[in-house]
Protein backbone atom coordinates (compact mmCIF):
# COMPACT_ATOMS: atom_id res chain seq x y z
CA UNK A 1 0.00 0.00 0.00
CA UNK A 2 1.46 3.44 -1.26
CA UNK A 3 1.18 6.30 0.97
CA UNK A 4 0.52 9.70 0.34
CA UNK A 5 4.13 11.13 -0.12
CA UNK A 6 5.06 7.85 -2.59
CA UNK A 7 1.74 8.87 -4.49
CA UNK A 8 3.15 12.65 -5.18
CA UNK A 9 6.38 11.67 -5.99
CA UNK A 10 4.88 8.77 -8.60
CA UNK A 11 2.46 11.38 -11.01
CA UNK A 12 4.71 14.41 -10.16
CA UNK A 13 1.80 16.37 -7.95
CA UNK A 14 2.68 19.50 -6.64
CA UNK A 15 -0.45 21.24 -6.11
CA UNK A 16 -3.71 19.90 -4.64
CA UNK A 17 -6.72 20.87 -4.76
CA UNK A 18 -9.55 19.52 -2.23
CA UNK A 19 -13.54 20.61 -2.75
CA UNK A 20 -16.24 19.69 -0.41
CA UNK A 21 -20.00 20.44 -0.13
CA UNK A 22 -19.36 21.70 3.66
CA UNK A 23 -16.81 21.62 6.78
CA UNK A 24 -15.70 18.83 7.58
CA UNK A 25 -16.57 16.93 4.88
CA UNK A 26 -12.88 17.12 3.55
CA UNK A 27 -11.88 16.36 6.94
CA UNK A 28 -13.40 13.38 7.10
CA UNK A 29 -12.67 11.68 3.74
CA UNK A 30 -9.33 12.57 3.37
CA UNK A 31 -7.62 14.45 6.65
CA UNK A 32 -4.67 12.25 6.53
CA UNK A 33 -3.95 12.06 3.21
CA UNK A 34 -3.77 15.92 2.85
CA UNK A 35 -1.68 16.41 5.83
CA UNK A 36 0.97 13.63 4.34
CA UNK A 37 0.60 15.79 1.34
CA UNK A 38 1.86 18.99 2.76
CA UNK A 39 4.28 17.38 5.21
CA UNK A 40 5.77 15.93 1.72
CA UNK A 41 5.59 19.66 0.35
CA UNK A 42 3.06 19.50 -1.85
CA UNK A 43 1.02 22.59 -1.59
CA UNK A 44 -2.88 22.03 -0.91
CA UNK A 45 -6.19 24.47 -1.56
CA UNK A 46 -9.46 23.73 0.40
CA UNK A 47 -12.60 25.19 -1.68
CA UNK A 48 -15.78 24.68 0.24
CA UNK A 49 -19.06 25.22 -1.65
CA UNK A 50 -21.49 26.18 1.70
CA UNK A 51 -20.48 27.32 4.95
CA UNK A 52 -22.43 24.52 6.71
CA UNK A 53 -25.14 26.73 8.03
CA UNK A 54 -27.72 24.27 8.08
CA UNK A 55 -25.09 22.01 10.47
CA UNK A 56 -25.00 21.42 14.10
CA UNK A 57 -26.99 21.02 17.29
CA UNK A 58 -27.84 24.25 18.55
CA UNK A 59 -31.59 25.16 17.45
CA UNK A 60 -31.22 28.34 18.98
CA UNK A 61 -28.25 29.30 16.93
CA UNK A 62 -29.37 31.36 13.59
CA UNK A 63 -28.06 30.36 10.40
CA UNK A 64 -25.26 33.11 9.89
CA UNK A 65 -23.92 32.72 13.40
CA UNK A 66 -23.61 28.79 12.48
CA UNK A 67 -22.04 29.78 9.23
CA UNK A 68 -19.17 31.94 10.95
CA UNK A 69 -18.51 29.57 13.39
CA UNK A 70 -17.88 26.53 10.84
CA UNK A 71 -16.18 28.49 8.77
CA UNK A 72 -13.40 29.15 11.89
CA UNK A 73 -13.91 25.55 12.89
CA UNK A 74 -12.52 24.78 9.10
CA UNK A 75 -9.94 27.40 9.06
CA UNK A 76 -8.62 26.06 12.63
CA UNK A 77 -8.49 22.07 11.35
CA UNK A 78 -6.98 23.12 7.97
CA UNK A 79 -4.10 24.83 9.33
CA UNK A 80 -3.40 21.48 11.53
CA UNK A 81 -2.92 19.57 8.66
CA UNK A 82 -0.61 22.52 7.05
CA UNK A 83 -3.08 24.27 4.55
CA UNK A 84 -2.67 28.08 4.28
CA UNK A 85 -5.64 28.85 1.74
CA UNK A 86 -9.34 28.01 2.50
CA UNK A 87 -11.58 29.62 -0.26
CA UNK A 88 -15.43 29.91 0.40
CA UNK A 89 -17.82 29.95 -2.02
CA UNK A 90 -22.05 30.81 -1.68
CA UNK A 91 -23.78 27.83 -2.45
CA UNK A 92 -27.04 27.35 -0.23
CA UNK A 93 -26.50 24.41 2.80
CA UNK A 94 -28.62 21.60 1.74
CA UNK A 95 -29.09 22.82 -1.54
CA UNK A 96 -26.27 22.63 -3.81
CA UNK A 97 -26.95 21.74 -7.18
CA UNK A 98 -24.73 21.07 -10.44
CA UNK A 99 -25.59 24.19 -12.23
CA UNK A 100 -23.24 26.14 -14.79
CA UNK A 101 -23.13 28.61 -12.92
CA UNK A 102 -21.71 26.80 -9.70
CA UNK A 103 -19.76 24.60 -12.52
CA UNK A 104 -18.33 27.84 -13.32
CA UNK A 105 -17.02 29.70 -9.97
CA UNK A 106 -15.12 25.85 -9.54
CA UNK A 107 -13.55 25.98 -12.55
CA UNK A 108 -12.45 29.89 -11.48
CA UNK A 109 -11.03 28.06 -8.89
CA UNK A 110 -9.34 25.55 -10.54
CA UNK A 111 -7.71 27.68 -13.37
CA UNK A 112 -6.66 29.73 -10.10
CA UNK A 113 -4.86 27.19 -8.11
CA UNK A 114 -4.11 24.78 -11.54
CA UNK A 115 -3.68 21.33 -9.41
CA UNK A 116 -2.00 18.16 -10.86
CA UNK A 117 -4.98 16.86 -8.19
CA UNK A 118 -8.52 17.62 -7.45
CA UNK A 119 -10.14 16.17 -4.35
CA UNK A 120 -13.65 15.66 -3.79
CA UNK A 121 -16.87 13.77 -2.58
CA UNK A 122 -17.76 10.92 -5.46
CA UNK A 123 -20.75 11.83 -7.62
CA UNK A 124 -22.40 8.45 -7.23
CA UNK A 125 -24.41 7.10 -4.08
CA UNK A 126 -23.09 4.57 -2.17
CA UNK A 127 -25.63 2.13 -1.26
CA UNK A 128 -23.56 0.52 1.29
CA UNK A 129 -24.04 3.59 3.91
CA UNK A 130 -25.99 6.15 2.83
CA UNK A 131 -24.77 9.14 5.21
CA UNK A 132 -21.67 9.36 2.91
CA UNK A 133 -23.64 10.29 0.07
CA UNK A 134 -25.93 13.52 1.32
CA UNK A 135 -27.41 15.22 -1.86
CA UNK A 136 -24.84 18.21 -1.45
CA UNK A 137 -21.74 15.92 -1.81
CA UNK A 138 -23.38 14.27 -4.36
CA UNK A 139 -24.06 17.63 -6.31
CA UNK A 140 -20.48 18.84 -5.09
CA UNK A 141 -19.07 15.75 -6.85
CA UNK A 142 -20.60 15.70 -10.10
CA UNK A 143 -20.04 19.75 -10.22
CA UNK A 144 -16.42 18.70 -9.96
CA UNK A 145 -16.07 16.08 -12.36
CA UNK A 146 -18.03 18.39 -14.92
CA UNK A 147 -15.28 21.13 -13.98
CA UNK A 148 -12.91 18.99 -14.94
CA UNK A 149 -13.61 17.47 -17.80
CA UNK A 150 -14.37 19.24 -20.44
CA UNK A 151 -14.70 22.89 -18.92
CA UNK A 152 -11.15 23.70 -17.29
CA UNK A 153 -9.37 22.90 -20.26
CA UNK A 154 -11.96 24.09 -22.77
CA UNK A 155 -10.85 27.54 -23.73
CA UNK A 156 -13.86 28.60 -25.22
CA UNK A 157 -15.97 27.48 -22.13
CA UNK A 158 -16.84 30.59 -19.83
CA UNK A 159 -14.95 32.64 -21.80
CA UNK A 160 -15.11 35.60 -19.24
CA UNK A 161 -12.55 33.71 -17.23
CA UNK A 162 -10.14 33.96 -20.53
CA UNK A 163 -10.79 37.55 -20.63
CA UNK A 164 -9.64 37.86 -17.10
CA UNK A 165 -6.37 36.07 -17.86
CA UNK A 166 -7.28 32.36 -16.30
CA UNK A 167 -6.20 30.39 -18.70
CA UNK A 168 -7.97 26.62 -20.23
CA UNK A 169 -5.05 23.89 -18.12
CA UNK A 170 -5.62 20.10 -17.78
CA UNK A 171 -6.27 18.39 -14.70
CA UNK A 172 -4.59 14.86 -14.97
CA UNK A 173 -6.06 13.18 -11.97
CA UNK A 174 -9.07 13.24 -9.44
CA UNK A 175 -9.15 11.74 -6.19
CA UNK A 176 -12.63 10.80 -4.67
CA UNK A 177 -13.69 10.43 -1.29
CA UNK A 178 -17.22 8.67 -0.15
CA UNK A 179 -17.03 6.50 -3.05
CA UNK A 180 -19.40 3.63 -3.51
CA UNK A 181 -17.28 0.22 -2.50
CA UNK A 182 -17.40 -1.11 -6.14
CA UNK A 183 -15.25 2.12 -7.16
CA UNK A 184 -12.93 1.97 -4.70
CA UNK A 185 -9.31 1.53 -6.53
CA UNK A 186 -7.05 3.20 -4.18
CA UNK A 187 -6.03 2.90 -1.06
CA UNK A 188 -3.14 5.05 0.76
CA UNK A 189 -1.37 4.45 3.94
CA UNK A 190 -1.61 6.98 6.63
CA UNK A 191 -0.38 5.62 9.14
CA UNK A 192 1.22 8.12 11.17
CA UNK A 193 -1.20 10.70 10.55
CA UNK A 194 -4.44 9.55 11.85
CA UNK A 195 -3.45 11.91 14.96
CA UNK A 196 -3.77 14.74 13.26
CA UNK A 197 -6.72 13.66 10.93
CA UNK A 198 -8.57 13.02 14.77
CA UNK A 199 -7.25 16.98 15.69
CA UNK A 200 -8.70 18.37 12.61
CA UNK A 201 -12.04 16.72 13.12
CA UNK A 202 -12.30 17.95 16.66
CA UNK A 203 -11.93 21.44 15.38
CA UNK A 204 -15.77 20.92 13.96
CA UNK A 205 -16.84 20.91 17.65
CA UNK A 206 -20.30 21.87 16.72
CA UNK A 207 -20.73 18.72 14.54
CA UNK A 208 -20.08 16.59 17.47
CA UNK A 209 -22.51 15.77 20.18
CA UNK A 210 -20.35 12.60 20.82
CA UNK A 211 -17.22 13.14 19.94
CA UNK A 212 -15.58 10.26 21.33
CA UNK A 213 -18.12 8.03 19.53
CA UNK A 214 -17.15 9.65 16.58
CA UNK A 215 -13.28 9.30 16.56
CA UNK A 216 -13.67 5.81 17.75
CA UNK A 217 -15.86 4.90 14.73
CA UNK A 218 -13.32 7.18 12.04
CA UNK A 219 -10.03 5.03 13.60
CA UNK A 220 -12.08 2.11 13.61
CA UNK A 221 -12.70 2.73 9.67
CA UNK A 222 -9.58 3.57 8.65
CA UNK A 223 -7.89 0.40 10.39
CA UNK A 224 -10.41 -1.54 8.29
CA UNK A 225 -9.25 0.03 5.42
CA UNK A 226 -5.94 -0.72 6.36
CA UNK A 227 -6.45 -3.89 6.93
CA UNK A 228 -3.19 -4.58 9.35
CA UNK A 229 -1.69 -3.03 12.05
CA UNK A 230 -2.30 0.99 10.40
CA UNK A 231 -4.73 3.14 9.49
CA UNK A 232 -5.35 4.41 5.47
CA UNK A 233 -8.10 5.73 3.54
CA UNK A 234 -9.35 4.40 0.65
CA UNK A 235 -10.83 6.67 -2.54
CA UNK A 236 -11.63 6.60 -6.36
CA UNK A 237 -8.84 7.33 -8.49
CA UNK A 238 -9.66 8.69 -11.89
CA UNK A 239 -7.06 9.47 -14.51
CA UNK A 240 -8.21 12.44 -16.52
CA UNK A 241 -5.31 13.30 -18.91
CA UNK A 242 -2.43 10.43 -19.18
CA UNK A 243 0.65 11.68 -21.29
CA UNK A 244 -1.28 9.19 -24.07
CA UNK A 245 -4.78 10.78 -23.63
CA UNK A 246 -6.15 11.83 -26.82
CA UNK A 247 -8.58 15.15 -26.04
CA UNK A 248 -12.41 14.04 -26.32
CA UNK A 249 -11.63 10.30 -25.85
Amino acid sequence: MRTPAALARQHGITRALAFGAHPDDIDFGAAGTIAALTAAGVEVTVCLLTSGDAGGFEPGRDSQAMARLREAEQREASALLGVRDVLLLDERDGFVKPTDELVGKIVRVMRQVRPEVVISPHPERAWDRLQKSHPDHLACGEAVVRAAYPYVENPFAYPELLAEGLEAFKIRHLLLTTAPQQQVNLRLDVTGQESLKMAALRQHFSQHPDAQRMEGFVLDQMRQIHGGAGYAEEFHWVTVNAPDTISGF
